[in-house]
C-alpha cells in the first residue's frame, strides 16, 4: 500500500486472500433519481417551514408589543432580504403541501411505479411555482 487511502479498499475474502474492495460511486458521478431530490427537498423544505415560521412569530409578537416594534419588523420584512425570506417561505410552504399530498396517496397505495413518481414530481415542481407565483400576484395586489 502506497497511502493510508489505499487501507481503506483492501479488504480480505472468506479465505482470508487480500482484495481490493470497490469505492463507493463519488457524488459527481453518481446520476440523481428526480425522486431522490424530491425527498431531500420535502424534508428541507419542512425545516425552512419550521425557521419561516419563527419570522411569522416575531411579526405577531411585534404587531402585539408596540407600534415601533411592529414598524421594525415591517421595515425588515419590506426589505429585499425580508421579501426574499417570505418568497422562499410561500415555496416552501407550497411544496410542501404538494408534496405531503402524494404522501397520502402513497400511503393510500397509489403511485408506486417509477413512472408515477417521476411525472408527479415533475408536476409538484410545476404546481409549486405556479402556486407561488399566484400567491404573489394575489399579495401584490391586494396590499
Amino acid at each position: 500500500m502506497t497511502d493510508a487511502r489505499d487501507s481503506l479498499t483492501v479488504g480480505r475474502t472468506s479465505d482470508g486472500r487480500l482484495v481490493q474492495r470497490p469505492l463507493s460511486p463519488h457524488l459527481q458521478a453518481y446520476k440523481w433519481p428526480i425522486s431522490m431530490a424530491s425527498s431531500i427537498l420535502h424534508r428541507a423544505t419542512g425545516i425552512a417551514l419550521s425557521v419561516g415560521t419563527l419570522l411569522l412569530v416575531w411579526f405577531l409578537v411585534a404587531a402585539a408589543a408596540s407600534d415601533r416594534s411592529y414598524a421594525a419588523v415591517s421595515g425588515f420584512i419590506h426589505s429585499f432580504v425580508g421579501v426574499v425570506l417570505l418568497l422562499g417561505w410561500i415555496a416552501a410552504l407550497w411544496y410542501h403541501f404538494l408534496a405531503g399530498i402524494r404522501h397520502l396517496a402513497w400511503d393510500a397505495g397509489y403511485g408506486y411505479s417509477k413512472e408515477d413518481t417521476d411525472r408527479n414530481t415533475l408536476v409538484i415542481f410545476g404546481a409549486t411555482a405556479v402556486c407561488t407565483l399566484l400567491t404573489w400576484i394575489l399579495l401584490f395586489t391586494h396590499l
